[in-house]
Formats: C-alpha cells, structure tokens, sequence
C-alpha cells in the first residue's frame, strides 16, 4: 500500500492508493501554520491514522511546497515560508520510524498525471499548475527530472517570451524580477490585467464566467491570457519537446483553452508542425497527493535523479 501526503500552506492531505492506484482511504486536515514541529506531527498522526484505517503499514512520500536542496539537505524556496530552512528530510522519517521520499509538488501532480491521469503512456509530459502561482514539472519515462539544482520544471520564472512594448517590464514578481510568466499567467495575474484595462477587482474565475456570458472586456482579458499562455508553453515546447502538457490548478477548468492555446502557439516553436497534445489533468485536485504516493512506484523508476 502506498501512502501519500500533500502539505499545503493550508491543508495537509493524505491517501492511500492500491498497486492499481485504487484510492483506499483518503484524509484531510488544517496545516499548522508557522510551527514547524506542529507540523511534523500533525503528517504522523495522519499517517498512522491512514493505516490504522487500511490495516496495514505503508510506504510513504510527500509533496511540499518548494524543495530540498541537494548540497545542503535544507528545504528551499517554499511559500509555506515555516519549512524554509528546515531539515524535513531527516526530521520526518525519524519520527516515523522509516525512510520517506519527498517531491516538489508541483512534481508530483506532474508525475501523477503522467502515471495513471490524462498522460499516461506518455514518454515526456509537463505538468503545468496555474492557480495563484505557476508551478510546472517534468516528466521523462515515468521519472521526475529534477535537475541539478532541484528546480526541474520551473518555468513560472522565467520571463514572458516575446514581450509586447506595451507589456514591458512586467508586474513585479515576489521573486523580485519583472515580468515572469507567472505574474501574467497565474490566477492573480489574470485578475490584475482585467483589473488595470479598466475593468474591476474581479477573480479569475469571476473574469472566466463573465466572458463566457459574453462580456466584452473579459473576452478581451481571456484572449490575451489565452495568447500569453502560448507564447509561453511554446518556449517549453521548444525546451523539452513534451509529447503532453497537462493543465491543472483553478485556471484549468477555462475549457476554452484547450482549443484557443493550441491554436496559436505554433509562432512561437521551432518546427513547422507542433503535434503536443494540451490536456486537463484527470485526476484535478487530487493529482498532488496521488503524486506523492506514486513516489514508491518501483514500475516506472520515479524516484530517478535529474
């Protein structure tokens, strides 16, 4: 039985899943903010509480925000800033009394999709979260490709391709550049273009329903999304070369996407023909914690190295 584990800014989620991937139980509980210990035991006692539920003990792996780095063994980058720092590689398989693998989730939703979701099969798939962020992971024959620095995937920060004159710089991202993608193609950078063409403080998905009943200003809004979204998956095309890309987070649900992005990324990629396919992830929220289970999967090599 494999375990998983997906801890959230907010929650921390866990599931059990079969050799078949047959979800057999699955939890969800708030995550501790800011406390750090609260944390670590707050994933054992859902763990045990998972097996105690199935009856049997299980492997165990966990999607985090973020990563943790090679050199050090210390997790970076992540937005649940209390991790940052902090030795959740060695703290955690302590107190659960075994070894744990542990996963980028953003990797991990990729790695799910790729392995029994919507790019099963698939040689080379990228899985892409657009939600309040713009995470991405790479999948390369069932394997996550981490790369040498463990930040494998993340295409969020680099800049928008083929930048306008009127786009330039760019919204200020967090990471302290200008103009990534993620600052165009996130949930909150679609409010923000609404929002600064004269329209109001909408959600993306407020912005998303008004053009489907026909507003002309959210029309205008999702086309540009829709365009920027290409030139920016056209760049990964052009990187890795994916056979799928695969969309999830909230911005997924826009079905119109998945006719419109297609259509016009082939500007932007090297070759005369782009035959990727662009689909919805199958799994939807719940690909990040079936990733994570999926990290002990013998059968396909998921835990290979970058």
């Amino acid at each position: 039985m494999r375990i998983g584990v997906d801890l959230g800014g907010t929650k921390i989620e866990a599931i059990a899943i079969d050799d078949h991937g047959r979800e057999c139980v699955r939890e969800r509980i708030a995550s501790p903010r800011g406390d750090y210990g609260a944390t670590l035991q707050a994933i054992v006692n859902l763990v045990q509480r998972v097996e105690q539920t199935i009856g049997e003990r299980g492997t165990v792996g966990v999607g985090i925000p973020g990563t943790i780095a090679r050199a050090s063994g210390l997790v970076k980058n992540a937005n649940s800033t209390w991790l940052n720092g902090r030795r959740i590689g060695d703290d955690l398989p302590a107190l659960l009394g075994r070894p744990v693998r542990f996963e980028n989730d953003a990797n991990c939703f990729a790695l799910s999709e790729a392995t029994d979701g919507a790019a099963a099969g698939a040689g080379v798939v990228f899985g892409v979260i657009l939600g309040t962020g713009t995470g991405g992971g790479v999948i390369v024959h069932g394997g996550v490709l981490r790369g040498r620095n463990e930040i494998g995937g993340e295409w969020g920060h680099n800049p928008l391709p083929a930048m306008r004159d009127e786009e330039r710089p760019g919204p200020r991202c967090y990471c302290g550049r200008y103009g990534c993608i993620e600052t165009f193609v996130s949930g909150p950078g679609l409010a923000h273009d609404y929002a600064a063409l004269g329209g109001e403080v909408r959600t993306a998905r407020e912005i998303a329903a008004s053009a489907a009943a026909g507003e002309p200003a959210a029309l205008a809004c999702l086309a540009r999304y829709e365009e920027r979204l290409a030139r920016a998956l056209g760049s990964v095309i052009n990187l890795i070369d994916p056979d799928v890309i695969v969309l999830g987070g909230g911005l997924s649900n826009i079905d119109r996407l998945y006719d419109n992005v297609p259509a016009q990324w082939l500007p932007y990629v090297f070759s005369d023909a782009v035959t990727t396919k662009l689909v919805r992830a199958r799994h939807g929220d719940s690909s990040g914690v079936r990733g994570a289970a999926w990290l002990w999967d013998e059968t396909t090599g998921a835990e290979a190295e970058g």
